[in-house]
C-alpha cells in the first residue's frame, strides 16, 4: 500500500541527523512514514517524511560530517520547506563526565542544550581570535526556540510523575532482533570505561581490551545494569567546533573553562539562522580511548528522547481533533437476551478500572476463562452499565491478528464518519494499508484529550508471551503433534501474536481483554479477573428458563437435575433451553440424552446467536493448539476422558507401574515436568488447579468442568479406546493403598471418583487378565462402604481367577473371603458363611491351621456368628484367631491381633460381660494408637465402641466424649455419609434419649436414617434397621406411639428376613413392642411379646448367658411391671428378684433354671431367689425395682 502524500507546507518540524547510524534511529521513531515530494534541482538533499504525534517531520542526514555540510543542508531544506518553524539536531556526541544535578555524565546518556548562566545553550569553543598568548572566543549561537526549550521542561516534568521511562520504551521501537539494528542494544554498563585524564590509549586501531590498555589506570565507578530501564538527561551547555576532541586534558580545560558537558561538531552550522534544539547522546569521553562500541546505542536514547518531545510540543489547531465523543453501538454483537447474575465479577471489573488517586495510568482488565464461560457477555454487560462513563467504545476482534486488523479499519471508518477532518484517519484509510491503519486508529487513541474512551479485545485465545529468557513463545509454537481426529486442520489455525503491539502508548483510557488464557500478560496495571462456573444453581436455572421459554423450573427437582448435571456453564445451560425450546421433552428425557447421546445431542441443537460456536466444537481450536504446541499435552486430554473430571493428580499417574505408554513414561518422568504439562492445559483454560485446601497425602490435584470432560469423551474419543481405558485401570488400582499406609483413607476418598469412572468403562472393554485389579477395586469400595459395587468387582475378579488358577489358588481364595465380607456387611449370612468356609477349607489345605490368611478367615468367621447371634461359636472362632495370632511371630501389638481383641469386646459387651469388654477395648485402643495413631480408623472403631461401652454401663459423660472423638474423627477419614460414620451418628442418638435431649436424639435419628437410606441397597440392611428402632423407642417417649409402632414394626420385618426370627436384634424389637403395647394399655399382647423376647434370648444365647445379657434383664423387669399392672403381685415379685439376681451375677455354681419356668407359678418351677425375703409382698414393689435399678447402675 502507498504511503501518505502532503504537502511541502504541512510539513513543521526538521530533524538533521549527521550520520547514518543516527538517521537509522530517527527513522525508527515516526509513527508514520510520508511519500517523498517533489524538490528543486539545486536541492541536492535526500528527505524522509513522516509523522509523530500528528506533527509532520522532515527527517534530513548529511553528506558528511561538520558545521560547513550542515550549514548547507539546512539552507537547501528550508528553500523547499517553508513552513519549517524549527528543527531538532540528533545524534551522538563527546561527554565529559562531570557532575550534574542528574548525576554523573556517563556513556549512554543524553545531553540537550539549553541555555545556562552567559550561554545560549551551544558555543562555538574554536570561533574567535589569537590574540598574544591567548585565545578569545567571539560571537555567538541562537538559543534553542521556547517551543522546545518548554516541551523540553514538560518532558523533565512528567517522567518525574511516572514509573516507566517513555524514553526507554521508545528505544524498544529500534527492532534489535534485526541483523543490522544489533548496534543499537545497550552494551551494558559494565562496558563503560573511563581512564584517567594523563593516561594515553595504547596501540591506536586497536580496543583497549586488545591494545593491552591498564584496566588499573580506569576510573573505578559503580555498575548498575538496570541504566537501560531508566535513560539519564543532562540539560545545559554543548560546545560544537569543526574538530573531534579526542584529548582528555584539552577536553577538561575546554569544559571547565566555558562549563561543558559535551562536545560536537554540526551545531555551528545548523543554529546559524535556524532555531533549533541540539541532542546528543553520549558515545564517548572525547579521549583518546574513543571507539565505536556506543554508537549505536547513544544515537537510540537521542533518537527516543528527540520522538517525547514532540509529545509534549503545541500542535496547530487546525491538525488537532477537540472532540472524540462516538456514539454508542453494539452493531455487529451477538447479545443474550437475558444477562444472568454475575455481579460481582462485574464489580471486579469495574474496580480493575477505577482512576487511581494520582497520576494518569491506564487500567487494563483482563477476564479469562473457560470457552463458553460468558467472558464475551459478561465484556458486553459491563459496557451496557457504564455506557456513560466513556465517550467512545470500541469493539476489537482479536481472536487472529488480521481479524484484529480488519476491527481497527472498521474502527477508522466510524471515527472518520464522525470526524471527517482528521486527515492521518483519511490518508490511511485511503491508502488500504491495514498496518497504517492501526497506527492511525492508535495515534487518535493517543490524543491528549481524548482520555475517556474504552477498548475492548475480545477472544485473544492464543497470545504470544514471553518466556523468562526474553525470548517469544506461542501457545501454537508449530511442534508437530502427529496424527489426531482432525488430520491437517492445524494448517488453517491462526498464528499466535503479541496483543501488546496493537495497544494504545499513551497513558490514558481503558482496555478489557477477553482471553481463554490465563498467562495473557500487558504489563502495570492489570487486573486478572478468573470467570469460573455459576455457583447459585437459581442462575443455572434461570438460563435454562430465559433461552427454553419455560416456566415453574425452581419447582421441578428434574430441572435441578438437569442444572447440576451441566455444572453451571453457561454456554451448555444455553445449549439445553435452545434444544429444549424447540423439542418437546421433559428435562429427564433430555438428561438422558447428554448422558446416552452426548455429541449427536449437541449436534442437533440450534446455533445459538450469541455465543461463537456450539457446545461440542467450542474447544476444538484450544485442543488444536495445544496439540501443536505439546503432543504429551494433547495425548493427556483424550486420556482424561478415563479418569474422572475432577482431581488428577502426579502420583496418580505415576505410580501405574511398567509398561505404561511412552508419552505418560515422560509425563510423569519428574513433578517438574508433569506440573508444567497441566500449566500449558491450565493457560489455554481448559484445566484449574484444584485451590482448595483440603489434608492431602499427595500433590494436590487439577480439574475440568464437567462438561468439558463430555466432549473429552465424546469428541476426542470417539470411540472407547481400550488401551487408555486399561491405562487408566492400571493407574487407580496401583494407587489403591493399604490400611498400613498413613492417612489411607485420604487417599481413598481421592481415588473413589476415578474408580467410578473405570467401572463405568468396564461394560466396554474385556478384563479378565485383569482380576488382580478388580480385586484391588473391590477392597477400595469395601472400605467406601460401597457394598454393591464391591461386591460387583469381587465376583468379576473372582471369576476370572477361578478361570485363570483355579478355584483353589491363593489368590482365588482371597477374593472368596473378601466376597464373604461383603455378604456378611449385607447381611446375606447364608452367603458369607458359604464363602467363608470355603475359604478357611482351601488355606488351611494349602498353609495350614495357623496360616495368618487362615486365621483371618476364622477371625471373619467370629464377626459372621456374632452378627447372626451365634455367640458361643463366635467366642471360639475369636478364640482361636486370637491364640494363632499370638502364637506367630506376630505378637500380642500386631493389628490383626487387635483387631480380634477389639471383636471380642463386642461380644463381651453383647454378652453382658461389660467388664471383661472393657478390658479388650482398653487393649485394643492402646495398641491401635501405638501402631497406627489416634486418627486411625480402627482407633476410631475402638473408640465408639468405648464409648458404647460406657452407654450400657450409664457413664453418659464418658460415652460422649468417646462419640465425639469418633465422629470427628470418621467424619473427617470417610465423610459424612460413610456407614461407619452414620453408625457413630445413630449412637449419639440413643445417648442423648438416655440424657433426655429428645431433640438432638431425633434429629440424630433422622441424619442417620437418611444416610444409611440414599443408598437403596441399605434400605433394608440392619444399620438401617437399628436406627428405624431406634427412633421407634425414641417416638415412644414421646408419645408418639401411632408412629413408635410403625417403626418398631418395619424393624422387626427387616430383622426376620436378614436375621430370622432368633436374632438378639429381632428380639430386641420385639421387647419393644411389648413395652408399646404396655403403655398403651395392651398388655397381653405385651406379654406375648416379652415371652417370645425371653425364650428367644435363652435358645440364642444359653441359660447362663442369658442371665448377663442386659436386654433379656431389662425384660424380666418389664415383665415385673406388666404383672404389678396386672395385679399378680407374686409374679411381678418373682421377675423383679431374678432380674436382679442376674445383674449381680458373675459365675453360676448350679444350673440356672431355664426361661421356659415362666409357664409355671414360680413355686411349682422350684425356683426361690436370693432377695425373696428381702421384701415382703406387702412392701413397695416400686422399691424393690429402683434397688434393682440402682444395682445395674
Amino acid at each position: 500500500m502507498s504511503p501518505k502524500r502532503l504537502r511541502h507546507d504541512s510539513y513543521r518540524v526538521a530533524w538533521i541527523c549527521p550520520l547514518e547510524v543516527e538517521q537509522i534511529a530517527a527513522m525508527e521513531m515516526l509513527d508514520e512514514r510520508h511519500s517523498r515530494l517533489p524538490q528543486p534541482s539545486e536541492d541536492s538533499n535526500v528527505y524522509n517524511l513522516g509523522s509523530i504525534n500528528n506533527h509532520n517531520v522532515v527527517i534530513v542526514g548529511l553528506p558528511q560530517a561538520g558545521n560547513c555540510p550542515a550549514a548547507t543542508v539546512v539552507t537547501q531544506m528550508r528553500r523547499t520547506f517553508k513552513n519549517l518553524k524549527y528543527g531538532l539536531l540528533v545524534g551522538i556526541g563527546g561527554g565529559v563526565p562531570v557532575e550534574t544535578v542528574c548525576g554523573r555524565i556517563r556513556l549512554g546518556h543524553v545531553v540537550v542544550s539549553e541555555p545556562r548562566g552567559t550561554h545560549s545553550g551551544a558555543i562555538q569553543y574554536d570561533h574567535g581570535k589569537a590574540n598574544a598568548g591567548y585565545f578569545e572566543r567571539t560571537g555567538s549561537l541562537a538559543p534553542p526556540p521556547p517551543a522546545l526549550l518548554n516541551a523540553a521542561r514538560e518532558l523533565s516534568i512528567s517522567r518525574e510523575l511516572i514509573d516507566n521511562d517513555p524514553i526507554s520504551e521508545n528505544v524498544k521501537k529500534i527492532r534489535i532482533s534485526k541483523r543490522r539494528p544489533r548496534r543499537f542494544k545497550f552494551p551494558g554498563a559494565a562496558n563503560d570505561h573511563l581512564y584517567l585524564a594523563d593516561y594515553k590509549h595504547l596501540q591506536k586501531g586497536l580496543s583497549c581490551e586488545d591494545g593491552g590498555c591498564d584496566k588499573d589506570q580506569r576510573i573505578p565507578r559503580p555498575i548498575n545494569e538496570e541504566d537501560d530501564l531508566f535513560v539519564v538527561v543532562h540539560r545545559g551547555t554543548i560546545a560544537t567546533g569543526e574538530k573531534v576532541i579526542k584529548d582528555a586534558k584539552e577536553r577538561d580545560n575546554l569544559a571547565e573553562s566555558y562549563t561543558v558537558l559535551c562536545f560536537e561538531t554540526e551545531a555551528a552550522g545548523v543554529l546559524t539562522d535556524f532555531p533549533c534544539m541540539v541532542i546528543r547522546g553520549i558515545s564517548d569521553y572525547c579521549d583518546s580511548h574513543k571507539n565505536d562500541e556506543w554508537h549505536g546505542y547513544a544515537a537510540a536514547v537521542a533518537a527516543a528522547y528527540a520522538r517525547q518531545l514532540f509529545f509534549h510540543m503545541s500542535i496547530e489547531e487546525a491538525q488537532r481533533p477537540t472532540d472524540f465523543k462516538l456514539q454508542f453501538s453494539l452493531s455487529g454483537l451477538s447479545e443474550v437476551s437475558h444477562f444472568v447474575a454475575r455481579k460481582h465479577e462485574l464489580q471486579m471489573v469495574q474496580k480493575a478500572l477505577q482512576k487511581p488517586l494520582e497520576g494518569f495510568e491506564r487500567r487494563t482488565a483482563v477476564v479469562h476463562g473457560l470457552g463458553g464461560m460468558g467472558k464475551t457477555q459478561l465484556a458486553i454487560a459491563y459496557i451496557k452499565r457504564h455506557r456513560l462513563d466513556y465517550s467512545a467504545v470500541i469493539w476489537m476482534n482479536a481472536r487472529d491478528e488480521t481479524g484484529l486488523k480488519q476491527s481497527f479499519a472498521r474502527a477508522a471508518e466510524r471515527i472518520l464518519h464522525h470526524y471527517p477532518f482528521i486527515t492521518y484517519l483519511a490518508g490511511a484509510l485511503e491508502s488500504r494499508d491495514l498496518d497504517e491503519i492501526v497506527k492511525a486508529v492508535k495515534m487518535w487513541l493517543d490524543e491528549p484529550m481524548n482520555d475517556r474512551w474504552l477498548v475492548i479485545y475480545d477472544n485473544y485465545d492464543n497470545p504470544l508471551l514471553d518466556d523468562h529468557t526474553g525470548k517469544s513463545i506461542s501457545h501454537a509454537s508449530c511442534i508437530e503433534a502427529g496424527a489426531g481426529p482432525w488430520g491437517d486442520e492445524r494448517r488453517h489455525l491462526p498464528s499466535a501474536f503479541d496483543l501488546r503491539a496493537f495497544l494504545p502508548e499513551t497513558d490514558h483510557g481503558d482496555v478489557i481483554v477477553t482471553t481463554r488464557s490465563s498467562v495473557v500478560n500487558l504489563g502495570q496495571a492489570i487486573q486478572s479477573i478468573h470467570l469460573s462456573k455459576l455457583k447459585d444453581i437459581n442462575d443455572s436455572l434461570e438460563i435454562i428458563a430465559s433461552v427454553s421459554g419455560r416456566d415453574g423450573l425452581s419447582l421441578d427437582p428434574t430441572a435441578f437435575d438437569l442444572a447440576r448435571q451441566l455444572d453451571g456453564l453457561p454456554l451448555a445451560l444455553a445449549t439445553a433451553g435452545a434444544y429444549l425450546n424447540q423439542v418437546s421433552i421433559t428435562y429427564t428425557e433430555y438428561l438422558q440424552l447428554h448422558r446416552e447421546s452426548w455429541r449427536q445431542l449437541q449436534e442437533e441443537t440450534p446455533q445459538l446467536q450469541a455465543y461463537d460456536y456450539a457446545l461440542y466444537s467450542t474447544w476444538n481450536v484450544s485442543y488444536q493448539f495445544i496439540r501443536q504446541q505439546s503432543p504429551i499435552a494433547a495425548m493427556l486430554l483424550r486420556q482424561w476422558a478415563y479418569f474422572a473430571n475432577e482431581d488428577l493428580w502426579y502420583e496418580l499417574l505415576g505410580e501405574s507401574g511398567p509398561g505404561k505408554p511412552e508419552w505418560l513414561e515422560k509425563l510423569t518422568e519428574n513433578k517438574l515436568t508433569f506440573h508444567a504439562i497441566l500449566r500449558l492445559l491450565c493457560s489455554h483454560g481448559l484445566v484449574e488447579a484444584d485451590q482448595s485446601t483440603p489434608e492431602l497425602v499427595d500433590s494436590r490435584g487439577y480439574n475440568v468442568h464437567r462438561c468439558v470432560h463430555s466432549w473429552m469423551m465424546y469428541v476426542l474419543n470417539e470411540v472407547v479406546d481400550r488401551d487408555m481405558a486399561l491405562t487408566a485401570i492400571k493407574c487407580v488400582v496401583a494407587r489403591v493403598p493399604n490400611d498400613s499406609e498413613p492417612k489411607f483413607w485420604l487417599v481413598q476418598r481421592r481415588l473413589i471418583a476415578h474408580a467410578d469412572r473405570c467401572r463405568e468403562l468396564l461394560g466396554d472393554i474385556d478384563v479378565d487378565n485383569e482380576a488382580e485389579g478388580l480385586h484391588s477395586l473391590g477392597l477400595l469400595y469395601a472400605d467406601q462402604g460401597r457394598l454393591q459395587e464391591a461386591q460387583a468387582m469381587y465376583e468379576r475378579a473372582l471369576k476370572g481367577k477361578e478361570k485363570t488358577w483355579g478355584p483353589e489358588h491363593m489368590s482365588t481364595l482371597d477374593t472368596v473371603n473378601n466376597l464373604g465380607g461383603i455378604y456378611a456387611d449385607q447381611d446375606r449370612p447364608q452367603k458369607a458363611e458359604t464363602m467363608y468356609e470355603r475359604a478357611l477349607k482351601g488355606y488351611e489345605k494349602a498353609w495350614g491351621r495357623e496360616h495368618m490368611s487362615t486365621l483371618d478367615t476364622v477371625h471373619n468367621l467370629g464377626n459372621l456368628y456374632r452378627n447372626q447371634g451365634r455367640l458361643r461359636e463366635a467366642e471360639a472362632m475369636y478364640k482361636r484367631a486370637l491364640e494363632g495370632y499370638e502364637k506367630a511371630s506376630l505378637g500380642r501389638k500386631h493389628t490383626s491381633t487387635l483387631d480380634t481383641v477389639n471383636n471380642l469386646g463386642l461380644l463381651y459387651a453383647d454378652q453382658g460381660r461389660l467388664r471383661e469388654a472393657e478390658a479388650m477395648y482398653e487393649r485394643a485402643l492402646k495398641g491401635y494408637e501405638k501402631a497406627w495413631g489416634r486418627e486411625h480408623t480402627s482407633t476410631l472403631d475402638t473408640v465408639n465402641n468405648l464409648g458404647l461401652l460406657y452407654a450400657n454401663q450409664g457413664r453418659l459423660r464418658e460415652a460422649e466424649t468417646m462419640y465425639k472423638r469418633a465422629l470427628e474423627g470418621k467424619e473427617e477419614a470417610w465423610g459424612r455419609e460413610h456407614p461407619s460414620t452414620l453408625n457413630t451418628v445413630n449412637n449419639f442418638g440413643n445417648l442423648y434419649k438416655n440424657q433426655g435431649r429428645l431433640r438432638e436424639a431425633e434429629a440424630m435419628y433422622e441424619r442417620a436414617l437418611e444416610g444409611y437410606e440414599k443408598a437403596s441397597w441399605r434400605r433394608e440392611h440392619t444399620f438401617t434397621l437399628d436406627t428405624v428402632n431406634n427412633l421407634g423407642n425414641l417416638y415412644k417417649n414421646q408419645g408418639r406411639f401411632r408412629e413408635a409402632e410403625a417403626m418398631y414394626e418395619r424393624a422387626l420385618r427387616g430383622y426376620e428376613k436378614a436375621w430370622g426370627r432368633e436374632h438378639t436384634s429381632t428380639l430386641d424389637t420385639v421387647s419393644n413392642l411389648g413395652n408399646l403395647y404396655a403403655n398403651q394399655g395392651r398388655f397381653q399382647e405385651a406379654e406375648t411379646k416379652y415371652k417370645r423376647a425371653l425364650e428367644g434370648y435363652e435358645m440364642t444365647l444359653g441359660p447362663t448367658s442369658v442371665l448377663t445379657y442386659i436386654p433379656a434383664l431389662v425384660t424380666l423387669e418389664n415383665l415385673g411391671l406388666l404383672s404389678e399392672k396386672q395385679g399378680t403381685i407374686k409374679n411381678a415379685l418373682f421377675y423383679y428378684q431374678w432380674a436382679l439376681e442376674g445383674a449381680e451375677a458373675e459365675d453360676f455354681d448350679e444350673e440356672p433354671v431355664g426361661l421356659a419356668a415362666m409357664e409355671q407359678s414360680p413355686e411349682d418351677a422350684g425356683y426361690s431367689p436370693k432377695h425373696a425375703t428381702t421384701f415382703e409382698e406387702e412392701e413397695s414393689l416400686t422399691q424393690l425395682f429402683e434397688y434393682t435399678l440402682s444395682e445395674w447402675m
